[in-house]
């Protein structure tokens, strides 16, 4: 399937903000990436603003239908999804030279101060995410894998608050470290002694 020229300009501005930022990516750039003209660009959107806010939602909705593929394996205990993930993400970041490669680590601690339409569609991306954690969390916990004893709720949350972090020492240090160590804590809290 053809993308259209609006996903074509997404896309080109999701790669520019990993390796820069929202504010310092001009329009110009992001559209000589994709070959349209500059006018184009008020044509599928009304703002800046508003451009961020479908450029965020475009990728959670990317990112969530990546997530649901990935732990979706019925035959799977989902423990081991969990940590099949985290050794996925740590072999891109690895690859990548440690560079960021998530759009919301990246522009959350950006946007959230100057735009309020910006900062909801990102905490819905996160509460979405962590919504995907709690069910496997539970599935776990039917299947025997991950411990009863804890809230699926609230160790949804912790796991994301722990990778969110690790993701970003890791960029700092430009070592994979943080994510294998978050990795290794994150496996042993939801493993069964």
């Amino acid at each position: 399937m053809t993308a259209t020229t609006k996903e074509r300009i997404l896309e080109a501005a999701e790669e520019l903000m990993l390796t820069k930022s929202f504010h310092s990516v001009g329009l110009n750039e992001i559209l000589s990436a994709v070959r349209v003209p500059k006018g184009s660009f008020y044509h599928y959107f009304s703002s800046k603003e508003q451009f961020g806010v479908e450029l965020i939602a475009h990728y959670v909705r990317e990112h969530t239908a990546r997530l649901r593929k990935f732990f979706s394996e019925a035959e799977t205990p989902a423990l081991q999804k969990f940590v099949d993930y985290w050794s996925y993400l740590i072999g891109r970041m690895k690859e990548g030279e440690c560079q960021q490669a998530c759009l919301v680590v990246k522009l959350g601690l950006e946007v959230t101060n100057f735009s309020e339409p910006m900062r909801e569609v990102l905490a819905d991306g996160l509460k979405t995410w962590r919504g995907i954690y709690q069910e496997v969390i539970t599935e776990g916990q039917a299947d025997g894998s991950i411990r009863v004893e804890i809230d699926a709720a609230e160790t949804a949350a912790v796991i994301q608050d722990t990778w969110q972090g690790a993701m970003l020492r890791m960029q700092v240090e430009k070592s994979v470290g943080p994510l294998r160590s978050a990795a290794h804590f994150l496996r042993s809290t939801l493993a069964k002694a």
